[in-house]
């Protein structure tokens, strides 16, 4: 298996050493591990000398020396400075496995990171919450040795979620949820890198397999915190508190249930049968990638089937036979091979009087047993159909349930309204079985209500019908359905749909009331305490339309609204909203369910396109699939073809009498005039989620009033016409944003839809700059900017101005694009491009970086905006720059001089001359580069720009130091920093930490030089800078290497090869891959060491550089 390494590179992999003697180095003793943690469970710290004092009388017989002197130990525990930094200490935790305040350190509050801390917007509603512990279930304690008590909560009954404390976490990525689970499910046991490697990519994984699974522990570990994610005799482990993972708290419920059963509470029994139910939230593991998910998934899955027959055996013993043969027939049909399930059928179909049904149960089954399997049904079943034939006595049914009202009424008649079952429903499970469960509960003293709100076109009404059917035999007294025809133009009266409900109950139509209230009263009488459900289709909100049609007073009685609107009127009343559309799978689903497995196996590839050019959206997805059912000649690519022009495709999905668009334009319809305007207008930019700043700046609103425009916006929420993402934050359904530009150009001008898009550049320009302005204070960079006429938002300090641009980065840099199209715009976004650096420097969004700046310099170009696009090119210079891409580079540097120089833009040729002085440092040239940075500096001085010339001055004091001349340029650093200090400038100051580091590791000042990387990697963790943090690691890889501390080394490499995994480029990696296999080969693993440096000369491929040759020599020397 080729990669970076052959394993995870942690403490216990360094060496095969089995000294059980104190290790001098340095005149200093090195500190055992294992020692360590017995020093710390005895908490025998005092001072040094005692210290090591008990470290000598524990030494004897433990090996492998740590990697941290006593005397560095006992420095850093001081309360007073210095401490360790940020990276420091998560070696330290790493290296210990557990966090420092336990190791005794004493840390400032700002010397702890907090940027791995969840946001408060991501605070969990009450229903998403994992559940704990409820009465009468006490927990089993799975804590292994040493497992951190963090706070953590995870659930996979579904999809993969996280929380600290109340907290949600952010979602993972697919290939992290996959390590997660596979750390997760093995109850705390250590999985080795291969066993991770195998659960991640299966029998076939890529070639750097072992890098990739380095970069995702690297993440995962950063976004659990400290001690949880530990590494553990060649592999990794989780050390957490098992019982916050829900399949625990499952297993809970399952052992409880059991115990109550054997005791004869068979109520409590079914409750916590009930409750361990509730903790599967649709598919298990739903949406993780790989082969050891796949396992886990069906064994979770065959769990859960198990646990709801028995709460189905307990549903039998409870006498609830009747209830029970609706859900028992849609199980069934979904297993038609658990013969479990088919007699518990049969028995309930017996015990309800329908005993011909249950032996046709038998006969079916039969059937279907030798058609698929070739067998005939078990013992069990062959018994339970002889007990059947002969009509055991003893399959007699228990004694029913009392209900709450056993008062003789007189006959009703049993009304079933309901709509037919939709035969293609699909997905949705957890939806489903959450309404199921609603309508079936027991009601207390208040009338509950269930209410489902979503945009026209998602399905409420297929989903309601759906249920509805699934459980109306639970209803025995019948079943009402109106449709309120709540966004036609003329809605139905409530006084109209009581007198057609009274009419199906029985009131002759001579005894109707007249007035509404009277026809309510009624209607509440002959409802009240009997087993009704009511399904209130299409209301336009829910009070007061609806409110004469519930029921006066609880019972079993299933009121159940579906509506476009939100609902806000009942307090009591649970809502579901379901949302936009569904997830891929089930939107695929219901298409090939229409247009037939056979013609969709043929083009999968096409029918998923189909499915996401409708947005997944239901009624967009059954149109579709049912013009191409009607077309028989047509290929599925002939409809993905006629979906993509978004100009077209509202056009093309109608059939008949269904339209997207005219669903659609009933809820337009609705709008009051300001709400229509907002949704045209936030429709124009091309931003995928719009903020409450950003929707100010495009409607025209004042920023200071916030809480106005917020209740537009959540007015049209309310509507289903747009969805609150997050705190803040909103967005439109693809296909909705389609139908509001159609809107726009139909109710907008051309100029009014130029001046939204203008306003939104100006406040992103406004606030970008400012964000600049305080990460760069003193660059007059921000004096060549082109004005704007929007102000944009203040920020008291950098690192929330940072937080706003990485948030904004994708909408920031859609809105870029969009803004070349019209050239009076092309100087603003060249120069928004130019103060959001950041997105391309820190690898945020560096690919939508490169696009945005491509588009802008080749607009820029055709129209001969030599200012505009000579910044663009710059900053393309830059990216390839970044990427290794050195001749794209040279080629854009090159041409964006020749631009600035003929718009007469200092700041294009100081910029342009600095860069390509980093490519000639690049490629080993640093005459020609000190060349280059002193033509920048003679720009940056005759445009009195300080900031620029002391850059220009750190930059050529790393020339100086490659020829030769390092004591000149420690100087020349060390009057860059003093420079930086003055200006306050965060990120420079840390960038000349590094270049200082530099010359003092040339200048053979290890020690020192460490120091300064420290501080560097303080201020490029401060400044969200993971390129700069990776470089940094590397060079103190180095350094550590010099110093004779391989271990340490090797650490760093690490750190420095997960940073650099997505961005740095080949090159750099190759650099930290040599050192690593330099570190690896002192550790005395020479097969290690080797597979780095063939990977690292892969990567530099047939360079002439000195590097590629050193790594040929390293690989001559060691065959």
């Amino acid at each position: 298996m080729a990669g970076y390494a052959l394993g995870p590179v942690h403490p216990g992999d360094y060496g095969d050493r089995a000294s059980v003697e104190q290790t001098e180095r340095g005149g200093e003793t090195r500190v055992d591990q294992a020692v360590f943690r017995r020093l710390c469970e005895k908490r025998q710290w005092g001072r040094p000398e005692d210290f090591l004092k008990a470290y000598a009388k524990v030494a004897a017989g433990l090996g492998e020396p740590e990697r941290v002197t006593a005397r560095q130990f006992h420095r850093w525990r001081q309360p007073d400075p210095p401490c360790p930094g940020p990276s420091r200490q998560r070696v330290l935790e790493e290296m210990f496995g557990m966090p420092l305040e336990q190791l005794g350190f004493t840390l400032p509050p700002h010397r702890r990171s907090t940027e791995d801390l969840p946001a408060a917007s991501d605070i969990p509603a009450a229903d998403e919450q994992l559940p704990r512990r409820k009465a009468g279930v006490t927990r089993r304690s799975h804590k292994p040795h040493d497992a951190a008590d963090t706070g953590l909560r995870f659930a996979v009954l579904g999809p993969v979620r996280m929380w600290r404390g109340e907290q949600k976490l952010p979602p993972l990525s697919p290939q992290e949820q996959t390590l997660l689970c596979a750390l997760l499910l093995r109850q705390g046991r250590t999985a080795t890198a291969d066993e991770l490697v195998d659960a991640m990519w299966g029998e076939a994984p890529p070639p750097e397999a072992i890098a990739g699974l380095r970069t995702y522990v690297f993440r995962l570990r950063r976004k659990l915190g400290p001690g949880v994610l530990v590494s553990e005799s060649g592999g990794y482990a989780l050390r957490a508190e098992l019982q916050a993972l829900d399949v625990e708290v499952c297993g809970e419920y399952e052992t409880q249930a059991k115990r109550a059963r054997a005791r004869g509470d068979l109520a409590e029994a079914r409750r916590l049968l009930h409750m361990a139910l509730t903790l599967w939230e649709g598919k298990p593991l739903a949406g993780v990638p790989g082969p050891y998910a796949h396992a886990q998934r069906s064994g979770l899955e065959e769990r859960r089937l198990a646990l709801l027959e028995s709460r189905l055996e307990l549903d039998l013993e409870w006498g609830l036979h009747t209830e029970m043969v609706s859900e028992l027939t849609a199980l069934t049909a979904e297993q038609p091979l658990r013969e479990r399930l088919r007699s518990m059928l049969m028995l309930a179909l017996y015990r309800s009087g329908r005993q011909a049904e249950a032996l046709g149960v038998y006969a079916d089954t039969r059937r279907l047993l030798a058609e698929e399997l070739g067998v005939d049904p078990g013992p069990d079943l062959e018994r339970l159909y002889q007990r059947i034939l002969r009509v055991d006595p003893a399959l007699a049914a228990p004694p029913a349930v009392p209900t709450d009202s056993t008062a003789v009424r007189p006959t009703v008649p049993r009304p079933a309204q309901l709509p037919a079952r939709p035969t293609d429903f699909t997905g949705r499970r957890a939806t489903v079985d959450a309404l199921g469960e609603h309508l079936l509960r027991p009601r207390g003293t208040a009338v509950a209500i269930a209410a489902v709100h979503g945009l026209g076109g998602v399905g409420k009404t297929a989903l309601a019908v759906y249920v509805a059917q699934s459980v109306r035999e639970r209803f025995p007294d019948g079943q009402l359905y109106a449709d309120l025809l709540g966004h036609g133009p003329r809605p139905a009266e409530p006084a109209v749909v009581l007198g057609t409900f009274l009419r199906a109950l029985g009131t002759p139509p001579a005894a109707l009331p007249e007035g509404t209230q009277e026809r309510a009263a009624l209607y509440r009488s002959l409802l009240a305490g009997r087993r009704f459900l009511v399904l209130l289709d299409n209301a336009h909100s829910a009070v007061p339309e609806t409110s004469p049609l519930l029921p006066g007073a609880p019972g079993f009685f299933g009121p159940w609204v579906t509506s476009r609107a939100r609902f806000g009127g009942f307090s009591t009343a649970p809502t579901w909203s379901v949302w936009m559309s569904w997830n891929p799978p089930e939107a695929l689903d219901l298409f090939t369910r229409i247009v037939g497995p056979e013609r969709a196996a043929e083009e999968p590839e096409a029918c998923q396109g189909a499915v996401a050019a409708c947005g997944f959206l239901p009624l967009a997805i059954r149109i579709a699939a049912a013009r191409l059912a009607a077309r028989p000649a047509w290929r599925v690519t002939t409809l993905t073809g006629r979906l993509a022009d978004e100009h077209h495709r509202l056009r093309e999905l109608r059939t008949g009498d269904l339209a997207v668009e005219a669903s659609f334009a009933l809820s337009y319809g609705q709008l009051s005039p300001e709400q229509a305007r907002a949704f045209r207008l936030l429709a124009v930019p091309d931003a995928p989620r719009l903020s409450l700043s950003t929707s100010a700046a495009v409607l025209r609103r004042d920023p200071r009033d916030d809480r106005a425009t917020a209740a537009l916006l959540e007015s049209l929420v309310d509507l289903s016409m747009l969805e609150s993402t997050a705190s803040d934050r909103w967005r439109y359904h693809d296909l909705l944003r389609l139908y509001a530009r159609d809107r726009a150009e139909a109710e907008e001008t051309g100029a009014e839809r130029r001046a939204a898009l203008s306003r939104l550049l100006d406040f992103y320009l406004a606030t970008a700059t400012g964000t600049y302005a305080l990460h760069n204070p003193g660059d007059r960079l921000l004096d060549h900017l082109a004005p704007t006429t929007r102000p944009g938002l203040p920020f008291g300090d950098s690192k929330s101005a940072l937080s706003w641009l990485f948030d904004e980065g994708p909408a920031l840099l859609a809105t870029v694009q969009q803004a070349v199209d019209e050239p009076a715009l092309l100087p603003r976004a060249a120069d928004l491009l130019l103060v959001s650096q950041d997105l391309m420097e820190s690898g945020t969004c560096v690919h939508q970086y490169e696009q945005a700046a491509q588009a802008v310099a080749d607009r820029a170009g055709t129209v001969r905006d030599a200012g505009s696009e000579g910044r663009a090119r710059l900053l393309l210079g830059q990216v390839h720059h970044l990427a290794d891409r050195l001749d794209q580079a040279q080629a854009q540097a090159r041409h964006a001089l020749t631009l600035g120089r003929t718009a007469q833009d200092p700041l294009t040729q100081s910029y342009a001359l600095n860069l390509r002085g980093n490519l000639a440092t690049a490629r080993h040239r640093y005459e020609e580069a000190a060349a280059h940075y002193q033509q920048a500096m003679e720009v940056f001085r005759a445009d009195a720009n300080h900031y620029g010339e002391t850059t220009m001055l750190m930059n050529i004091a790393r020339a100086d130091l490659e020829l030769g001349r390092s004591e000149q340029a420690i100087a020349a650093c060390e009057q860059a920093i003093a420079s930086w200090q003055e200006l306050g400038a965060r990120l420079r100051l840390a960038n000349g930490h590094y270049a200082l580091a530099l010359a003092l590791h040339r200048a053979h000042r290890h020690e020192q030089a460490l120091s300064q990387l420290q501080r560097a990697l303080d201020g490029f963790e401060e400044t969200r800078q993971p390129f700069w943090q990776g470089m940094t690691h590397y060079r103190m890889a180095q350094v550590e290497l010099a110093l004779l501390r391989p271990q340490l080394a090797a650490v760093q490499a690490e750190h420095a090869l997960a940073l650099l995994n997505d961005l740095g480029g080949d090159q750099r990696r190759a650099h930290a891959l040599t050192v690593l296999g330099r570190a690896l080969e002192q550790l005395g693993q020479p097969g290690r060491a080797r597979t780095c440096w063939e990977q690292a000369l892969h990567l530099l491929g047939r360079s002439d550089i000195p590097e590629a040759d050193e790594v040929r020599a390293l690989l001559a020397a060691r065959p």
